[in-house]
């Protein structure tokens, strides 16, 4: 070991050994706690960055920014509370009259004030439109399918099969909103078939269910695979993720969104 610069060489030389042995003992020490200073200092700033990185300035997902500061309260308004006077108002577009399915006239019979009979028009009357979705009832088609014993020949001929009639016992009307529920809704199995059953008057088992996922998964890959494409031929496409869980797994779902 060098004698340290705080000594002169003859103070140092002068020195008693035994103090020479603390002095060093103490100069490692001491190097010791400055490099784990150093270290936990090193891990302040990593954690410090860590906790500043937010969904805007790295690719976390905004459901992990912290929570935001609360804002002080502004004083209460005197306005009250709804739609100012002058504002426009926003209210549901009208369909077409030549697009409903049924027009319901209602006209007074006689005047309020004096009864007479009252008969005419309004140029401009005041409509109403009500939605409403007709009661839900499965059509059932059954196929009776014959074969006959040819009289001439004895040779047996069944009847051909329809084109576009499936072979199993529902329809792709059936199919459809099953894979829209658990694919694009989310929505488990066991729900979906409750909903089918209560809602549409359709039962079926939940094991059925699976494979209609796959049959819709293959039948959309063309269109999907077209799509995918002309993202990727886009200048611009604007990106997004979310997290979620797999089972017992963290998953991350991104999305890319053009103008199209």
């Amino acid at each position: 070991m060098e004698t340290p610069p705080a000594f002169p060489h003859e103070v140092w030389e002068r020195t008693p050994s035994e103090a020479q042995a603390y002095i060093r003992a103490l100069e490692a020490r001491v190097e010791a706690l400055e490099a784990m200073v150093q270290a936990l200092q090193e891990h302040n700033r990593a954690l410090q960055e860590q906790l500043n990185q937010t969904s805007r300035n790295s690719s976390r997902p905004p459901s992990s920014d912290p929570p935001q500061p609360v804002r002080p309260r502004r004083p209460r308004s005197k306005r009250r509370r709804g739609g100012q006077p002058g504002h426009p108002g926003h209210t549901r577009t009208l369909i077409p009259v030549e697009e409903v399915d049924e027009v319901v006239v209602l006209k007074p019979e006689q005047c309020t004030h004096c009864q007479a009979p009252l008969s005419g028009d309004d140029p401009k009357p005041w409509r109403h439109q009500v939605i409403e979705l007709p009661p839900i009832k499965p059509v059932v088609t059954e196929y009776q399918w014959h074969q006959l014993v040819c009289a001439a020949c004895g040779e047996v001929t069944r009847a051909p099969w329809p084109t576009g009639v499936p072979s199993g016992p529902y329809g792709p009307r059936v199919q459809a909103p099953v894979a829209l529920y658990t694919g694009a809704y989310r929505s488990a199995k066991r729900p979906t078939q409750q909903m089918m059953d209560e809602v549409c008057g359709v039962p079926m088992s939940v094991g059925t269910i699976g494979p209609w996922e796959q049959a819709t998964t293959a039948a959309v890959a063309a269109p999907v695979e077209e799509a995918r494409r002309y993202v990727h031929e886009q200048a611009v496409a604007h990106l997004d993720e979310t997290s979620g869980r797999q089972g017992d797994k963290r998953a991350w779902l991104w999305v890319a969104v053009t103008s199209w």
